[in-house]
């Protein structure tokens, strides 16, 4: 079991006058009245957060709470079009889904009426609650759509259509600069990240990680190479069996896990999997494993087990894998692209590749080099640690709940500070 969901815990991790400075933020916020929406309780690096950032909202006084819309089939076929279109995919929505995606979010939103038109802030996360705000017009507080996504090249037809709702918001957050788009309003950039004392991070003993190479038959004396993630094809899985293919040419005994889950909202997960399974079966050294999404101290072993971790994404938002994977100080191999960039600083963190023949070329490296790969997972780790703890995304969040509420004023009193 987690940890209790209290500030005071991350004094030892993030330093006690960063607690102090959120504490000081949120004081005058207290009891303010704030909701997330997102589409999945469970899978994916937009839950996990929420898992952890609302109890952690509510352990400084502000009234916060998630909910979770939900919708048939088609609702989640049209999102995960959006997905794929947003990052830059032509696809071809029927306007069928298109009208499944507004009456599920006209329902949504009848639904949650009285919450959501109380609310002092709302935080919509990625398409699949963006158009709740057009069935909400006597809403009362600030809405704020989250894009979790790289917008940096959307097909066009598909993001004028969805442009057409987040227009309405009075602020919009991104990952990175490079991932935004231009719109009528107030743009912040918050990166995403991890909570040091989730399951998936927490320091665990020997017998936790023997456990894992018996429950799925790894042999401890061959170097391992992981990649977790979502059996998308944008995370390249088909791309990390060639690098590994490649690369056990010269370094014979080695193995590969492929290590990720479903989630509620994507349906082309089965799929890919299969695609993943075809491509492995004749290799006894390559494990696939299909995940619950609850299984974190597993991913967790399986990640300080790991010699290197790959997260070989042709198109990433940001890889909170890769934050997970530094966290337990192993060097990553990472797709030069999206969030990951701004993680795997290239030949200090990791590498950042482009080609299966260039991830397999670093895995060499590394391999005959371990001096070399420690002092890149040393410096993953304090890298990660100065950069992406929750409690730095925390306070990113109060600071533009401020911008928000005060955005006319040009001094706010915070406890005798003044913020120009």
């Amino acid at each position: 079991m987690d940890n209790p969901n209290t500030l005071s815990q991350y004094e030892d991790v993030a330093g006690r006058d960063v607690i102090e400075h959120l504490r000081q933020l949120a004081a005058p916020l207290k009891g303010l009245r704030l909701v997330h929406i997102n589409s999945t309780k469970m899978g994916g690096g937009v839950a996990e957060i929420l898992h952890k950032m609302v109890p952690l909202m509510q352990d400084l006084g502000i009234n916060a709470s998630w909910e979770v819309i939900t919708g048939e089939t088609i609702f989640y076929q049209c999102t995960k079009s959006f997905h794929n279109a947003i990052q830059g995919s032509p696809v071809n929505i029927p306007h069928s889904h298109l009208r499944e995606y507004e009456a599920t979010n006209k329902q949504s939103a009848e639904i949650l009426r009285d919450t959501l038109r109380d609310a002092d802030i709302v935080i919509i996360h990625d398409p699949q609650p963006a158009a709740m705000i057009a069935h909400l017009p006597d809403r009362k507080g600030k809405w704020v759509w989250r894009c979790h996504i790289d917008a940096s090249r959307p097909f066009r037809p598909v993001w004028k259509y969805l442009r057409d709702f987040v227009a309405h918001y009075d602020a919009s957050i991104f990952s990175l600069s490079g991932f935004a788009q231009r719109l009528p309003h107030p743009i912040y950039l918050i990166p995403p990240s991890i909570d040091p004392f989730h399951a998936k991070n927490i320091a665990l003993d020997r017998k936790n990680l023997q456990a894992v190479y018996h429950q799925f038959g790894i042999d401890p004396e061959k170097p391992i190479i992981l990649q977790v993630s979502r059996y998308d094809r944008f995370k390249d899985p088909l791309g990390v069996i060639r690098a590994y293919q490649l690369t056990k040419r010269f370094i014979p005994p080695l193995q590969l896990i492929l290590a990720g889950g479903g989630a509620s909202d994507d349906p082309e997960g089965e799929m890919v999997l299969q695609e993943v399974r075809t491509a492995a079966k004749d290799d006894p050294d390559i494990t696939v494993l299909l995940l619950p999404g609850d299984a974190h101290r597993t991913i967790n072993a399986l990640q300080r087990i790991a010699d290197i971790v790959l997260q070989k994404s042709i198109r990433e938002g940001f890889g909170l894998t890769v934050t997970e994977a530094m966290w337990k100080n192993k060097p990553v191999i990472g797709g030069d692209t999206g969030g990951i960039r701004l993680q795997v600083i290239n030949h200090y963190t990791g590498f950042l590749v482009n080609t299966p023949e260039g991830a397999a070329l670093r895995i060499r490296y590394l391999l005959h080099n371990r001096d070399i790969l420690e002092d890149m997972g040393y410096k993953a780790k304090e890298f990660v640690r100065e950069n992406f703890l929750i409690t730095r995304q925390l306070r990113e969040y109060l600071t533009l709940v401020y911008g928000l509420l005060h955005g006319t004023e040009e001094r706010i009193e915070l406890n005798g500070t003044t913020l120009m």
